[in-house]
């Protein structure tokens, strides 16, 4: 298949989401498309599925104007998207979740289990993908629930192939598994769009690569004369800095200590199981792990979100088991939540209204019941200049600002008060390279002031050239930490569940 996106432009109220945007995509190529976030990547890809009509521009296959009203046109034309959320029943078997919409029938008119099942075998083997068609997909882990996802496109015989974030939540292994497929659909003749924000993976699979910026085509490039650094500039339009400068850290005394932590879901499940660590000042421990391995729970435990069952906590030496998010935040807790708009800020409020979000009763900023506004505005300028946050002033609200500009706003709002402990959720989410670039600075800084820091990230490269010491959930169960550095490998096979002794040994050999 041949695909031209020209000239697709796509508006809503107070921005343009998509300017004038080109795009073509050959047959048997694997194209991958680069922005920041916000760019205009999901619009432009919502557009080519059919989920959104363009206000101008058209879509071209093999040549042909086409129209899509909705994704069923587009799947028709033979485009399949595997989102990055999947879209999957949990309590279907791997073969009903491929099939649903086109079950195979018996001549009674029952559905066919035998053919769904042979089905699924037969692309299974011709694209490299095995996968037990009889299994529930609720147990499942991630890697083989977005090869469900894959092979549910490819049964509706799609020809090009929209993969939105792939490898966000796959261990560094599942993702060369990906790759590995993604390398069959070309020897096929079939073509793939690669989202990522992962620099370099657009290098390892793509055979270019496009820029979007503000809605905006930047250029395309390919992908084997380009640089990581030239990409990121285009990104962002000005020079990035893509490595972390620290120099090495200077634990003191412990400042965050967990002794046997559990953590239980409302319904008994037991989401933490005994986990042991501690957390020295002035330095920054990892805990890496693909998402949904207990290091949220952990986290909203630590943080007065949710209650710890067994175990206890101390903060400087204070048993703060059970105590409430006031308390936490007072005794000198940071918290940098993985959500920023459900946990971190009201989108409704202005700038100088969310910088003081957990200061609202401080006797800085208020008098009793009453408000000091120009205090809170000049603390609001001030903040906003020091944090490098933009926007027209400080009465502007949350939700109109950029994701890395909110992120900002959230960092800027944590680090204006003393604290011992920053507790930094995928700190670096959804943003840009350059909000990431800032933002790792100052969690180095903070590091480097005296600041223990838990940084929780699923980004094995931020991870990485972050963490002075490293450690792993797998379901529930901490492993580590370890010394840095610790080679990715060695964090996936244990991301994966192996014995830490046997992941370094393997590594050894």
């Amino acid at each position: 298949m041949r695909l031209e996106l020209r000239g697709i432009t796509k508006r809503y109220p107070g921005v343009v989401a998509n300017d004038a945007v080109d795009l073509t995509v050959e047959p048997g190529e694997v194209h991958g498309l680069l922005g920041e976030n916000g760019a205009g990547k999901s619009t432009l890809m919502n557009v080519l599925y059919g989920l959104t009509q363009p206000d101008e521009g058209s879509i071209l296959v093999d040549g042909v104007e086409q129209h899509f009203a909705d994704p069923g046109d587009a799947i028709a034309a033979g485009i399949g998207m595997v989102h990055q959320h999947f879209m999957l029943v949990p309590v279907f078997t791997v073969a009903e979740n491929i099939t649903l919409g086109m079950e195979p029938t018996d001549r009674f008119g029952r559905y066919d289990r035998r053919a769904a099942n042979a089905t699924v075998t037969e692309l299974a083997e011709r694209f490299g993908l095995p996968v037990d068609p009889d299994a529930l997909v609720g147990d499942l882990p991630v890697g083989l629930q977005q090869r469900v996802e894959i092979l549910k496109a490819l049964a509706r015989d799609a020809r090009l192939l929209i993969l939105d974030e792939p490898t966000a939540v796959l261990t560094p292994q599942e993702a060369d598994g990906l790759f590995e497929s993604i390398r069959g659909f070309q020897a096929a003749g079939r073509s793939v769009i690669f989202i990522s924000h992962k620099l370099r993976e657009h290098h390892e699979i793509a055979d270019r690569i496009t820029v979007l910026r503000r809605g905006r085509t930047i250029g395309t490039v390919d992908a084997s004369t380009s640089e990581p650094q030239q990409l990121a500039d285009m990104m962002v339009g000005r020079p990035v800095i893509l490595t972390v400068d620290r120099a090495p850290a200077r634990p003191g005394d412990v400042v965050l200590e967990l002794d046997g932590v559990s953590v239980e879901a409302p319904d008994g499940r037991l989401l933490v199981d005994r986990v042991d660590l501690d957390v020295h000042a002035g330095e920054i421990v990892a805990i890496a792990g693909v998402e949904g391995n207990g290091q949220t729970p952990l986290v909203e435990a630590l943080t007065g979100l949710r209650p710890v069952t067994a175990g206890t906590v101390t903060l400087a030496g204070r048993d703060v088991t059970g105590a409430d998010r006031r308390t936490l935040l007072r005794g000198g807790v940071g918290h940098i939540p993985e959500d920023r708009n459900e946990h971190g800020l009201v989108g409704g409020f202005t700038i100088r209204d969310n910088l003081v979000l957990n200061l609202w009763d401080d006797e800085r900023f208020a008098h009793g019941r009453t408000r000091r506004r120009d205090v809170i505005d000049e603390h609001a300028t001030r903040m906003m200049d020091e944090f490098d946050v933009r926007a027209p002033s400080t009465t502007t609200t949350a939700d109109a600002l950029s994701g890395g500009n909110q992120q900002k706003v959230i960092v800027a709002r944590e680090f204006a008060r003393p604290i011992e402990l920053l507790v930094a959720a995928q700190p670096t989410r959804g943003i840009d390279v350059g909000s990431i670039e800032y933002i790792h600075g100052r969690l180095v800084a903070k590091r480097d002031a005296g600041v223990g820091v838990l940084l929780v990230s699923s980004e094995l490269d931020e991870v990485t050239a972050l963490a002075d010491r490293i450690a792993v959930m797998f379901r529930g169960h901490l492993v580590g930490p370890f010394p840095a550095p610790l080679a990715k490998e060695v964090i996936g096979l244990m991301m994966a569940g192996v014995d830490p002794a046997e992941a370094m040994a393997g590594e050894a050999a």
